[in-house]
């Protein structure tokens, strides 16, 4: 029998919960949550083989050092870290662990960025000019999104600057539009997610997929797509 894969929760908000609840359909078990209440006591953390961090912006670098010297991969749902980029793959390299960071991790939403990607690489050339809007639930603190960062990377990929836009409002889970302008015809291809449970099972299958593996990875990598561009930033 195959031993199922246990999995540390930092965060238990709703996509923490979400995970929860679709766990048992991977395989995997939850050993335990990372809260408010033990955050600063690693030690007393659930051992785990792979933790699902959907916590804050603030706390990624310091919760993946921490897991790193555990031995804990590492798959990253957590947006508006950016800047720490850099700080975070030097926890990762010259460890055993793996990471496997995403601002979204719906398998719809990554093949999305590829086809804005060739999208752009088509249309730019040719004079449209390229414009991104992401609408998401009032409560969302990030503006724009972690996704919306990653296609305008992979549009301006192309040569040309994005006009980006953000909306916040009401309990939109997400939707994301990339448009090509011109003047005389226009394009424009839009994903809208109708609820989280994708953003919840692509974090799952990342988990299965990380665990063994060491160094720094995207979805790129678990979904086997070419090319350089769409390296994911949070």
């Amino acid at each position: 029998m195959t031993t199922p894969l246990r999995v540390l929760l930092v965060g238990h908000g709703r996509m923490g919960r979400l995970v929860e609840s679709l766990a048992p359909e991977y395989g995997i078990t939850v050993t335990g949550f990372v809260s408010s209440a033990n955050a600063n006591d690693p030690a007393g953390w659930p051992d785990a083989d792979v933790a699902i961090d959907f916590s804050t912006a603030a706390a990624v670098v310091s919760n993946a050092r921490a897991l790193a010297a555990r031995g804990t991969s590492l798959v990253i749902g957590t947006t508006g870290w950016h800047n720490e980029e850099q700080a975070l793959r030097a926890v990762i390299d010259g460890t055993s662990v793996g990471a496997l960071a995403a601002p979204n991790f719906a398998i719809g939403v990554n093949l999305f960025l590829a086809i804005a990607e060739q999208s752009a690489r088509l249309l730019v050339a040719r004079g449209f000019a390229p414009w991104i809007h992401e609408a998401h639930h009032a409560a969302k603190k990030d503006a724009p999104s972690g996704t919306a960062v990653a296609l305008e990377r992979v549009v301006e990929s192309a040569g040309r600057k994005v006009d980006m836009s953000s909306t916040r409002a009401g309990h939109i889970p997400g939707t994301h539009t990339v448009g090509f302008d011109s003047a005389v015809e226009a394009i424009t291809l839009t994903h809208t997610a109708r609820d989280r449970t994708p953003f919840a099972r692509g974090a799952l299958e990342a988990a299965k997929w990380i665990h063994g593996r060491r160094g720094w990875y995207t979805m790129r990598d678990l979904l086997e797509l070419e090319g350089n561009a769409l390296e994911e930033n949070q």
